[in-house]
């Protein structure tokens, strides 16, 4: 048994956002029906391809079953229909006014059943002024205001890396279906879900607001510093580079003593965590020679057994060969595919003390589970094979 393996889940979802939530309700065993439009959903074009497939569509799909509807026709949303009437929760990230477009509202669906949950994720939310607006994460991470304060001390503002828009919205969109799982164990009713990109990235900027309201000062990009805490950056060594994270005197103090630069607690510039940070520029300068005096991995023996949190700059093949990082799983390889016979992917976070369950099913290939599917909600091999002949269902 798996946690959620009870809950059943129609995903209308594409490309990152809500494919990631989806993700992790069919990770924790979740019967995910993902429908897709006879093209399918759009990542699939996106590359790196194995045989055709996309690697970045299976990487945010695995454990889903794959149903082709073409949704434009009316008999297809009738079967669609008949789905919602047993599902427990509906997922959708198209632009709002799209379901309504449609004749699929979250009226129209509750109407038929009251118990669904329906979620919906998109840029700006489903009200306000800018909820038509189109979106991409670069866009939402712009508007946040997470790209101004991300990037070299003086330079330009930069997009973080990975898409965290798509991503926090996809696990604050994962949090709400959840609570309204467990209101409905109360109410007997389901709930409509209104989930912003936009809103997502507001609220995980931090401190940024904050500081912003209480000193008036517009935060800016300082790069891998802390705006409070030194030291707390990257610092070159004999070999590569070192990440260095002290929050406290306590730990600054053991951090003097492991590097053999006990004079820098007399030093009044350093005394204190705010007095560092105003002094940062001149205390990076003397940490910087003394830090190149040995390798990252020496530095690293040498600070742990001090008790000062450090580690290394790794690049992502660093990361997929860690042996704490495979001791927890978090790389995994998917096997099963009807094409790519081996994936590697990123493992998933919840650790359950109570299962022991692995993350067995790849994703699926486009229309895979179309007729299986379909027999399980109570259509006829006839009706079935009308509906295939139809161009109904892939």
């Amino acid at each position: 048994m798996k946690p959620l393996d009870d809950i059943c889940i129609i995903d209308l979802t594409r490309v990152l956002a809500g494919p990631f939530c989806t993700m992790l309700f069919a990770d924790l065993g979740a019967n995910v029906i993902k429908v897709e439009a006879p093209k399918g959903d759009d990542s699939r074009t996106n590359p790196p391809f194995i045989n055709g497939e996309s690697t970045y569509f299976m990487s945010l799909n695995r454990g889903k079953r794959s149903i082709v509807l073409d949704l434009k026709k009316e008999e297809a949303k009738e079967i669609l229909k008949k789905m919602v009437s047993k599902a427990d929760v509906l997922v959708e990230n198209f632009r709002p006014g799209t379901m309504e477009k449609l004749g699929l509202s979250k009226e129209t669906l509750i109407k038929i059943n009251p118990e669904l949950i329906f979620c919906s994720v998109s840029g700006f939310g489903q009200y306000g002024p800018y909820k038509e607006r189109p979106a991409y994460d670069i866009v939402i991470q712009a508007m946040s205001g997470i790209m101004s304060i991300t990037g070299p001390a003086s330079g330009s503002p930069t997009r973080v890396g990975a898409s965290i828009g798509d991503i926090t919205s996809g696990l604050f969109a994962a949090i709400s279906i959840l609570t309204a799982l467990h209101q409905r164990q109360r109410s007997g009713k389901g709930e409509c879900i209104d989930i912003s990109m936009l809103d997502c990235m507001v609220a995980i900027i931090e401190n940024a607001i904050v500081r912003h309201s209480a000193t008036g000062v517009v935060p800016e990009p300082i790069g891998n510093r802390h705006p409070v805490s030194t030291p707390f950056d990257m610092y070159p060594t004999k070999d590569s580079n070192l990440i260095i994270a002290i929050q406290n005197n306590n730990t600054w103090d053991h951090f003097c003593r492991a590097i053999n630069a006990e004079y820098l607690l007399e030093d009044v510039r350093f005394e204190s965590g705010a007095s560092r940070t105003e002094n940062e520029k001149s205390l990076k300068t003397i940490l910087i020679d003394i830090l190149a005096g040995k390798t990252t991995n020496a530095w690293i023996d040498i600070l742990l057994k001090a008790g000062v949190p450090c580690g290394p700059l790794y690049t992502i093949p660093d990361v997929v060969n860690d042996p704490h990082i495979l001791a927890r799983e978090m790389i995994i390889t998917m096997k099963g595919h009807k094409k790519v016979p081996e994936l590697k992917v990123a493992g998933s976070p919840i650790k359950l003390a109570s299962q022991s369950y692995k993350l067995e099913k790849a994703a699926p290939v486009l229309g895979e589970h179309s007729c299986e599917i379909l027999s399980e909600f109570g259509f006829s091999k006839d009706e079935i094979k009308e509906y295939s002949e139809k161009g109904l269902v892939g």
